[in-house]
């Protein structure tokens, strides 16, 4: 348990630039905590204007993941019916800025990534970790959380989500196991790499997840794998339709619903066989996040402590002397420490993500007990490298007295934490 909790982590590197924000219907956007540098605060308002729904987006959006919080007291039959549903006009967004992610994973595509991240220009992500809505301004909330095939049958019980929007394109992807990938007929430019990304997570990026997509699609047509047939190539359909109230935007491609079909297969690379009539199965591709991150483990890492009070201290010798003023800059402004509301939301924003299995009700409370201080990891070669800051850490430990270091990857949740209880329910 505790190991995948690690691998979860390692996963979602977090970023040196966090920031809290609110938002309204309109899409005005207020930071409550943001980066000083001026350019990083444009970045991060331009990425939100462009991330985030307004209006009627806003509403749909909300709406949705509503219903797929499974709270309807009735079934949704008609748009009226939809629109019943009150959409409170406040946001209150709480993430970061994420430059040089590492793409493998995000291509693993679990729904942590799909949901959270969204794709910026060069290479940048915005990442939402936490979303609070409120109809005045003064009291917050969130929405019930569930896994996703809970949620998803949520919203497939209401008779509106069998409405479907216009195909407004179709493709064919042949995908080689080598990584070539043609698409035909030729889609506009911009749809190009998120179509072949499209693809790459459907089909698996690894080997293993190769073989076991194509098991699926053939356990999924009635036909039964052997193992030992694995094909050089696939190919799919792609259709991308006009989005519907109960549409479910990817990660890429956001502007359309997309459907895909598994449509044939070869294993000589000569004759191709088909995968009979396809079904609509969801994708289980965590086998390539799993062997990621296991990868990833084996990163040299530095050891630092970082204090509430703004002390970075770490043994001597350990980082070079001429590199460490930058580093220790770039610790105090990705975790806020020196500046305490800056290091009670950050430490929050960790403590809530790193026992969100065990402790759900976290993420009800607005404010958790600050520890004063957390043991992180350094990628070594971040340490060094000034082409390559130290944007990307892991966290290890915390400490609520200075004395006593509770261990995020542990099966039990701190004591500290484990006394809250759920908030009560509003009248």
């Amino acid at each position: 348990m505790g190991e995948a909790k690690r691998r979860k982590a390692l996963g979602l590197m977090p970023t040196v630039h966090p920031f809290e924000a609110t938002l309204d219907t309109d899409g005005t956007v207020t930071f409550t905590r943001a980066s000083e540098d001026a350019d990083l605060r444009e970045q991060l308002l331009s990425a939100l204007r462009r991330t985030q729904p307004t209006g009627t987006g806003w509403a749909t959006q909300y709406r949705r993941e509503y219903i797929m919080a499974g709270l309807p007291q009735k079934l949704i039959e008609t748009r009226e019916d939809l629109e019943a549903i009150a959409v409170p006009p406040l946001r209150r967004l709480t993430g970061e800025l994420v430059f040089n992610p590492d793409r493998r994973a995000l291509d693993a595509d679990t729904q942590n990534v799909r949901r959270e991240y969204h794709a910026l220009e060069n290479g940048a992500y915005l990442r939402v970790r936490r979303e609070e809505h409120s109809v005045d301004g003064l009291r917050w909330g969130t929405l019930p959380t569930a896994d996703m095939q809970e949620r998803l049958q949520y919203l497939i019980q209401h008779p509106l989500a069998a409405e479907e929007g216009e195909v407004q394109a179709t493709y064919q992807a042949e995908h080689w196991q080598a990584g070539r990938i043609d698409i035909e007929p030729d889609p506009p430019a911009e749809q190009l790499e998120d179509l072949e990304r499209l693809v790459r997570m459907w089909h698996g990026v690894t080997p293993e997840d190769w073989a076991d997509s194509h098991a699926q699609a053939l356990e999924v047509a009635g036909e039964e794998a052997d193992e030992s047939q694995v094909p050089l190539a696939r190919r799919v359909r792609i259709e991308l339709r006009e989005l519907t109230p109960f549409s479910l935007p990817l990660s890429v491609l956001s502007d359309y619903g997309v459907a895909l079909d598994n449509v044939a297969y070869t294993i000589d690379g000569e004759t191709w066989l088909s995968y009979g009539e396809p079904g609509e199965a969801l994708e289980d591709e965590q086998g390539e996040l799993g062997e990621l991150l296991s990868q990833m483990l084996d990163v040299e890492t530095v050891p630092v402590t970082v204090w509430a009070d703004g002390r970075v201290e770490w043994e001597e010798g350990t980082l070079p002397e001429e590199h460490a003023e930058r580093i220790r800059d770039e610790l105090l402004q990705a975790t806020g420490a020196g500046n305490p509301e800056a290091w009670a939301a950050f430490t929050g924003g960790v403590l809530r993500d790193m026992f969100a299995d065990e402790a759900p009700h976290l993420a009800e409370h607005d404010a958790l007990p600050v520890p004063v201080g957390m043991k992180i990891d350094l990628p070594a070669d971040s340490v060094s490298d000034p082409e390559d800051p130290a944007q990307y850490f892991i966290e290890s430990e915390v400490t609520f007295d200075g004395q006593q270091w509770r261990d995020l990857y542990a099966e039990d949740v701190p004591e500290e934490l484990a006394a809250l209880v759920p908030p009560s329910e509003p009248n």
